[in-house]
């Protein structure tokens, strides 16, 4: 049986990260397709893409889109989460259910509904807009991480602050998000990652300023390249050290 389960942990591993390694591998291929057989090491298409003035500039509009609305869903999903977690109110259940329901809805229907609605308003496609749509996906996930986090002992410690007379913000700022900083760094880092891989959203309400995904969509359309291959590469490593850095919160909140 161990055998068996071994196997079984070779078979998953080696499904999930088979079309990883071949996309690092023909990446540092010397030839000018990423196909088989491998035509020698070369790094020159890192150099290549590294030195790309539109590449660079989609992944700094990206880091920019990422960051600046995984930080404006957390603030809203946190407040969101404190107030309904701490005050009933009449519908708190139905308010739950609404907040968390953008979740359950396809990044398509959303991207639309946002362009429609940016066309009626006169606002047009932008970093701006990403930036709103990403707020509109990555909220739910914030308010549903920080709301599952809060629990008793955190609400007798803000009771506490509030007897020796701090007021609500001091109590937010220095006894609650200290207390769920475990849950508030997860939450932003799940929602950086999102963001950063998001097409749909960025390619409906992007128009000149593109993101990263939508900068990679446009260099596959005139065929393969290690040069795409080096760039998956990058994406990749970017993205397995926010999970790395997102691991090591959780132990250490353990």
């Amino acid at each position: 049986m161990r055998r068996l389960g071994y196997l079984y942990l070779a078979l998953a591993y080696g499904f999930i990260f088979l079309p990883v390694v071949v996309l690092v591998v023909f990446s540092l291929q010397d030839g000018r397709l990423p196909v088989p057989p491998f035509q020698g090491f070369s790094l020159r298409w890192y150099g290549k893409i590294l030195s790309d003035r539109g590449l660079m500039t989609a992944l700094g509009n990206s880091a920019a889109v990422a960051g600046v609305s995984s930080g404006v869903a957390l603030v809203l999903g946190f407040l969101a989460a404190h107030g309904l977690a701490r005050v009933r109110l009449p519908g708190s259940v139905l308010m739950r259910g609404v907040l968390i329901a953008p979740m359950t809805v396809s990044y398509l229907i959303i991207g639309l509904g946002l362009l429609t609605l940016f066309n009626q308003m006169g606002v047009k496609p932008s970093l701006w807009a990403t930036g709103i749509g990403h707020v509109v996906i990555n909220l739910p996930l914030c308010f549903a991480i920080c709301f599952a986090a809060m629990g008793d002992h955190q609400k007798s410690a803000e009771r506490a602050a509030r007897d020796l007379g701090a007021s609500e913000m001091r109590v937010l700022w220095h006894v609650s998000a200290p207390m769920l900083a475990p849950a508030l760094g997860a939450a932003f880092f799940l929602s950086v990652t999102f963001s950063w891989d998001e097409f749909i959203i960025a390619f409906l309400l992007t128009r000149f300023d593109v993101t990263l995904p939508v900068e990679i969509w446009s260099m596959l359309r005139s065929g393969l390249s290690p040069a795409t291959n080096a760039i998956g590469s990058l994406v990749f490593l970017a993205s397995a050290l926010v999970v790395i850095a997102l691991e090591a919160l959780f132990r250490r909140s353990k």
